[in-house]
């Protein structure tokens, strides 16, 4: 099968209406788009990042923020004791048209959180997968080759995600197992049938995050391996570090999963010892390295860092493209400012390859010539985003 033809397999998903009310700096903001690639240009502060973090809230979690939801919501509606609300229409092949609402609303009878509703039904966070995958590069993703752990573990549990709807409710569950047992063990629980139920939930839910993350990684790194040799991104090679994942690929799930939950009953006495479970995969670690210069990602240039995990970003929504039938919307904030005149063109070129639509910020416009044509315009002051001609101001 061509690319083209995946790609046209997989379905083009596109943004076509978003509307913003008590939004950060947006009090209210409607904006139309044709599907085309979108470019958001202003000075640092105008709001162009929260245009891009309010599209991100099209899929579960908490943004490309990961912000307090009570940090979203615009200074002047916190003193009314409101909350946030974004609508958005979505097109795709599978479904046609679809309309999403989400937000915060003051809480009531003590409910609270965010809520979705999908064509006027109340909706949980899982199904917006249904309509879209939404895949980000931000700048403070640019340290997550030298920064903590924690961080690559959310990247990569972010990408299994946009393949497997599940892995998110997995990863949830785990968690609370988790924090079950280590309440028991700080409390000196003398009951072994307790410990052992959660310990039996940890071992199951570990073992399927694991295999989960070791098959996203295997098929990623093939979609790395077809890359173009001159596609203006160096090629990484990926590994998992962790106990859990290593027993997957060494054995079956069965034995795998049987091997994590000994390893945890072994571990009562120095977990409950450290307040913590010091086995599992939220202890896993993602490993990049620059395929070329066979040497750690950590270790390179900011310039080849930063082009190292464009390249994983972008390889990474191909996969999710192929494997979900959906193109990803892609939202690239000051993407093109560190990279080069030649890598730039690379990357217009490569999201045009992708069918993509990719919503794509910075602070000049120039940066953007390229895109002429194949991009609409928006310049963005004071939380007002109003679109622009690129051919009268552009050079």
């Amino acid at each position: 099968m061509s690319e083209a033809d995946r790609l046209d397999h997989a379905g083009r998903v596109t943004l076509r209406h978003i509307r913003l009310t008590h939004f950060r700096n947006y009090m209210a903001q409607v904006l139309d788009f044709s599907g085309t690639h979108v470019v958001l240009t202003g000075h640092n502060g105008a709001g162009k990042t929260n245009l891009l973090e309010a599209v991100s809230f099209l899929s579960p979690g908490r943004g490309l923020r990961r912000a307090a939801y009570s940090d979203v919501t615009s200074v002047q509606e916190k003193q009314g004791e409101s909350g946030f609300s974004i609508h958005a229409r979505l097109f795709g092949p599978a479904y046609g048209e679809a309309h999403i609402g989400t937000g915060v609303m003051p809480a009531v009878q003590g409910e609270g959180g965010r809520k979705i509703r999908i064509n006027s039904a109340a909706g949980a966070a899982d199904q917006l997968l249904d309509y879209c995958r939404i895949v980000w590069l931000v700048p403070a993703m640019d340290g997550l080759f030298t920064g903590p752990g924690g961080e690559r573990r959310r990247f990569l549990d972010r990408m299994v995600l946009a393949i497997d709807p599940l892995h998110g409710r997995r990863t949830l569950d785990y968690e609370k197992a988790m924090r079950a047992r280590n309440r028991l063990l700080a409390e000196g629980a003398r009951d072994p049938v307790w410990l052992e139920a959660l310990e039996v939930q940890m071992a199951e839910l570990g073992t399927a995050i694991a295999a989960a993350r070791v098959e996203m990684m295997r098929l990623l790194q093939a979609v790395i391996g077809h890359m173009p040799e001159a596609g203006g991104f160096p090629r990484a090679e990926l590994a998992l570090a962790g106990t859990v994942e290593k027993a997957v690929g060494l054995m079956a799930a069965v034995d795998a999963e049987e091997h994590f939950r000994a390893l945890l009953e072994r571990g009562r006495g120095i977990d409950g010892r450290a307040g913590r479970a010091l086995e599992g995969p939220h202890r896993s670690d993602l490993l990049v390295r620059h395929a070329e210069k066979a040497m750690p990602a950590g270790l390179c240039s900011t310039g080849e860092q930063k082009a190292l995990l464009t390249g994983l970003v972008l390889s990474h929504a191909r996969l999710t493209a192929e494997l979900s039938a959906m193109t990803p919307i892609l939202l690239l904030d000051e993407i093109a400012a560190h990279l080069d005149t030649v890598r730039r063109k690379a990357l217009f070129d490569i999201l045009d390859g992708l069918g993509a639509q990719a919503f794509m910020t910075g602070t000049d416009a120039a940066l953007f010539k390229d895109l002429q044509g194949r991009a609409e315009f928006f310049h963005v002051e004071g939380g007002v985003a109003a679109r622009t001609d690129p051919s009268v101001s552009l050079p």
